[in-house]
């Protein structure tokens, strides 16, 4: 008896903190839909659909899981937010900064990313597949088995995006077509 209520308050105890995990602080959420700034907020898992959000400040946020749907993030600064597992499905990101960001899992399937700057972002496990990409740069940005742009997913071996081409053999390896630019392997 004295086993069961000590495994019903520990799995209680486990359900409150995987609440809390994803729940987005309201004094953030209204600070940042009053001023369009919240930088090193705590917005993990809030809805943020079809929100405009021009111009925003979130540097550094905890965007955790948010739904971001429809929104749009034009020259909006993400520096080194964590956007894991988030969705952006439909957003315009168009020139916004994302230099740093933590993208790992985050769907941005029929996105607008011109103009956008992906700098050393960790965009392993995303979801690319329709993103309208113009002037977008990737540069030092990890595609792990990313779905790219044209649905084609990356391997499991860690590789970088580089504008410069150290050996036309490493460097094209995964670009066919001969773009300039190109997807690197790190072997």
């Amino acid at each position: 008896m004295k086993f069961q209520i000590i495994a019903t308050a520990a799995l209680l105890a486990c359900i409150g903190v995987t609440e809390q995990a994803f729940a987005f602080n309201q004094l953030d959420l209204d600070q940042l839909k009053a001023s369009g700034s919240c930088p090193r907020c705590d917005l993990s898992g809030a809805d943020l659909s079809r929100a405009n959000l021009t111009g925003a400040n979130l540097r550094e946020a905890n965007l955790k899981a948010a739904i971001l749907t429809g929104a749009n993030l034009t020259n909006a600064d993400l520096t080194s937010a964590n956007l894991e597992s988030a969705t952006l499905t439909g957003a315009n990101l168009t020139a916004a900064s994302f230099t740093g960001t933590y993208l790992k899992g985050a769907s941005l399937d029929n996105t607008n990313l011109s103009f956008t700057g992906f700098i050393g972002a960790n965009l392993e496990g995303a979801n690319l597949k329709g993103a309208r990409e113009q002037f977008t740069n990737y540069r030092g940005a990890n595609f792990r088995v990313t779905t790219l742009s044209n649905g084609v997913i990356t391997s499991n071996k860690p590789y970088w995006w580089s504008l410069q081409r150290f050996s036309p053999g490493q460097c094209n390896k995964f670009n066919e077509d001969k773009i300039s630019g190109s997807t690197c392997s790190t072997d």
